[in-house]
């Protein structure tokens, strides 16, 4: 089957919360039925995680050959039918003065901070972003569940994106809560909307977002609100199956 000509729609997916529950694996069923999907539509992944992380998360087999785009870190890593076609770094766009002033910055902050745990991993860089996480990133799946309930009560996150905008206003970077445990640094413009321009939107007749961060804040928000696409908000794995059963008119299995 000629899938490229073939196929008019284009289905462009976050990870975490939309194919897999939160930093866990993609069940097979899962996989197998977006196999399904990609009979009749060109599949994309949009993640914020670097493309080692995205592999864990999206099972064995090589994702980057398994679907027809992959966008790691909001598209700032590209590839296409498994071969890498555009890259962006965030240490040419920032220079390393300002890079030294926002993680100086970070780490201070993060160690003023009163949480019930820290563990480790405040910072990752990425090549198209920077991570900020006040737990750690090295937590437990269940460490993470319980800071995710707290930011919720005591907006831990939230507090420190808005130190973030009052202290660097001039570096023209934007603050994206995403996940359960992270704020994700990047420059404006930078976000998952990034990807649209990677891609001859002219191609399809429907350009559709599936994610579960959609609110303002979330990392998900900019590309769901974008008028190029057409946005569907999940709760789970399970709701973005049942979308798109109901998109495509396929049974429920």
């Amino acid at each position: 089957m000629a899938e490229t000509e073939t196929r008019d729609i284009l289905l462009l997916f976050d990870v975490d919360g939309t194919l897999t529950p939160s930093r866990l694996v993609i069940s097979q069923s899962m996989k197998d039925f977006l196999l399904e999907v990609k009979k009749r539509a060109v599949i994309g992944i949009v993640g914020g995680s670097d493309l080692v992380k995205m592999q864990e998360q999206m099972g064995a087999g090589d994702v980057t050959k398994m679907y027809d785009y992959v966008f790691s870190e909001n598209g700032l890593v590209a590839f296409r039918y498994g071969k890498e076609f555009s890259r962006k770094s965030i240490k040419q766009y920032l220079g390393e003065e300002n890079i030294k002033k926002l993680v100086n910055f970070c780490l201070h902050y993060i160690a003023d901070i009163d949480i019930p745990k820290k563990r480790g991993t405040f910072i990752e860089f990425r090549d198209g972003l920077i991570n900020l996480c006040p737990i750690g990133r090295n937590c437990t799946h269940e460490e993470r569940l319980e800071f995710f309930e707290y930011d919720k009560k005591h907006n831990i996150r939230e507090k420190m994106v808005e130190a973030l905008e009052k202290q660097f206003p001039e570096m023209g970077l934007k603050y994206s809560i995403g996940g359960q445990i992270s704020i994700d640094v990047f420059p404006k413009g930078w976000d998952k909307t990034f990807c649209l321009s990677l891609i001859d939107l002219s191609k399809f007749k429907e350009v559709h977002f599936f994610g579960d961060k959609t609110m303002p804040g979330g990392n998900d928000y900019e590309i769901y609100e974008d008028p190029r696409t057409i946005g569907h908000r999940v709760t789970s794995p399970d709701d973005t199956r049942r979308q798109l059963e109901e998109l495509f008119n396929m049974p429920h299995v």
